[in-house]
C-alpha cells in the first residue's frame, strides 16, 4: 500500500475550521517529515514543517501523534502545520484581500528527518475558503459609505455586526466574511485610503460611522433592535467612541485596542476628542528597521488634563476586551483593566476581558500566521507588535468562538 494523505474535510474547509490530517500506508514506526506550503495573493511563500514517527500500524494521525523536535514546532499540535506557517521572505505578513478566492494549501510527506527533505512519499492539496456556500458578498456604496456586506444564506433576519479595521487604510474583509459563515450579517467598513475616501485624513468624523450604523439598522436582514461592533486596534477605539455617542449599539468587541482616541482627532457634532499624545522620546529603535512603541503612548488614565480618554461610563453596550499581554503598541491589557476598574467603581457590570499571555497587538481569527511586526503608516520603519507563535495560535482558537458567543448572547 503506497503512502497517502487523508484530510478531513477532504478537499476544502473554512479558513477558521480545524483540518484533520492523517498519513496512511507508511512502514511501522517509519520516520517522516511533513511540510505545508501556501502562496499568498502576492505570490509570497509560507511554509511549515514537522518531524513525525508513524505508529506500529504504519499510520500517522496528527491528532494522536506528537511532532518530534527539529521542525517548526514539537508536541501534540494537530493544527501546527497551519498555525506555524511562516513567510520565506523576512518580515512579510499574510493578508487576505479577495475573500472570494481560497488559499491553496499543499501538504507533502517526505522520507526521514533529513535537511533538505529526502524522497517525496505522498502529497495532497486542500482549499482554505473564506465564504461558506450560500453566503453572499455585496459591495456597499450608499451615500458616503464604502463597505462590503456579507449575508448568511436564508431570508431570516440575523444579528448584525460592523467590523472596523485598524490603522493602514483600505478595506479588509477576512474577519467579516468568516463571521458571516457563523450566522451574522457583517459589514466590513473602510474609513480612509479606499476608493474616494480621504487618502490620509487630518481628522475623522463620527457622522460617517453613524451613517454605516443607520444602514445596518435599516437593513431588512439585520435582526435589531441594535447592532454589534467589532474593532481591531484603531478600529477598536472608534467602536468604543461609537458606543458612547451613538444609539442602538448593543455589544462591542475590542481587539487589541486602546480606550482612548488615537492618531486622528475624532469629531462629532460640536465635540472633538484629541488623539492620545505620543512621547517620541520613548519610541525605541530596535535595529535599523524596527520601532518599539510600547512605552510611547502617554498613559491616558494619569495624563493631567488628558481629554483623549473615551468616556466609557456613558456607553450602554456590553463591552468585550480581547487583549494580548505582550501588546507592544497600546498596552491594551492595561487599558482594558484600568477602564474596567473605573466602570466597576461606578457600579457598572457591562464588561469582560479576555487576556492572553504570549499574544501581541495583532489578533486575527484562527490559523492566520503570527504577525510579530507590521508596516507603520506614518513611518518608513516597521513596528514591533509582539507575541509568540504557539501562545498566539492558542489565543486565536480560544478567542474566536468566545467573540461569536458574546455577540450571539447580546444581539
Amino acid at each position: 500500500m503506497a503512502p497517502s494523505v487523508r484530510l478531513s474535510p477532504a478537499t476544502r474547509s473554512l479558513f477558521d475550521e480545524p483540518l484533520a490530517i492523517t498519513v496512511q500506508g507508511l512502514g511501522p514506526r517509519q520516520q517522516v517529515t511533513l511540510r505545508t506550503s501556501l502562496q499568498d495573493e502576492m505570490g509570497e511563500l509560507f511554509q511549515a514543517c514537522a518531524r513525525y514517527q508513524a505508529g506500529d500500524n504504519g499510520e500517522l494521525d496528527l491528532a494522536r501523534c506528537p511532532a518530534l523536535p527539529g521542525g517548526s514546532f514539537s508536541g501534540l499540535e494537530p493544527m501546527g502545520l497551519l498555525w506555524a506557517l511562516q513567510p520565506q521572505k523576512p518580515l512579510w505578513n499574510m493578508m487576505k484581500r479577495d475573500v472570494q478566492t481560497p488559499f491553496v494549501l499543499q501538504l507533502e510527506v517526505f522520507e526521514g528527518h533529513g535537511e533538505p527533505p529526502r524522497r517525496l512519499l505522498a502529497q495532497a492539496q486542500h482549499e482554505r475558503v473564506f465564504l461558506r456556500d450560500g453566503v453572499r458578498r455585496v459591495p456597499v456604496r450608499e451615500g458616503r459609505i464604502r463597505a462590503t456586506l456579507f449575508l448568511p444564506p436564508g431570508e431570516d433576519p440575523f444579528p448584525g455586526i460592523i467590523d472596523i479595521q485598524g490603522l493602514g487604510g483600505g478595506l479588509f474583509e477576512h474577519r467579516a466574511s468568516l463571521l458571516a459563515n457563523h450566522g451574522f450579517v457583517t459589514l466590513a467598513l473602510a474609513y480612509y485610503q479606499y476608493e474616494d475616501l480621504p487618502q490620509m485624513p487630518t481628522e475623522l468624523h463620527l457622522e460617517y460611522f453613524e451613517e454605516a450604523l443607520d444602514y445596518m439598522l435599516q437593513h431588512p436582514q439585520v435582526k435589531g433592535p441594535g447592532v454589534g461592533l467589532l474593532g481591531y486596534s484603531k478600529g477598536a477605539d472608534l467602536c468604543l467612541a461609537m458606543a458612547v455617542f451613538l444609539k442602538n449599539i448593543t455589544a462591542v468587541a475590542s481587539l487589541g485596542g486602546p480606550v482612548a482616541n488615537t492618531i486622528f482627532p475624532l469629531c462629532y457634532k460640536d465635540k472633538t476628542i484629541p488623539p492620545l499624545p505620543v512621547d517620541e522620546q520613548q519610541v525605541k529603535v530596535i535595529d535599523s528597521n524596527l520601532l518599539d512603541y510600547s512605552e510611547a503612548f502617554i498613559d491616558p488614565f494619569y495624563a493631567p488634563g488628558n481629554r483623549s480618554l473615551i468616556p466609557l461610563e456613558k456607553a450602554e453596550a456590553q463591552l468585550l476586551f480581547v487583549v494580548g499581554q505582550d501588546d507592544r503598541i497600546f498596552k491594551s491589557e492595561y487599558h482594558a483593566t484600568e477602564a474596567c476598574k473605573l466602570l466597576q467603581a461606578q457600579g457598572k457590570e457591562n464588561f469582560q476581558i479576555l487576556s492572553y499571555p504570549g499574544t501581541g497587538h495583532w489578533i486575527d481569527p484562527p490559523f492566520f500566521p503570527l504577525h510579530p511586526t507590521a508596516k507603520h503608516p506614518t513611518s518608513p520603519k516597521r513596528v514591533v507588535l509582539g507575541g509568540e507563535l504557539r501562545a498566539y495560535s492558542k489565543a486565536q482558537v480560544h478567542a474566536w468562538p468566545q467573540i461569536q458567543a458574546f455577540f450571539n448572547k447580546y444581539l
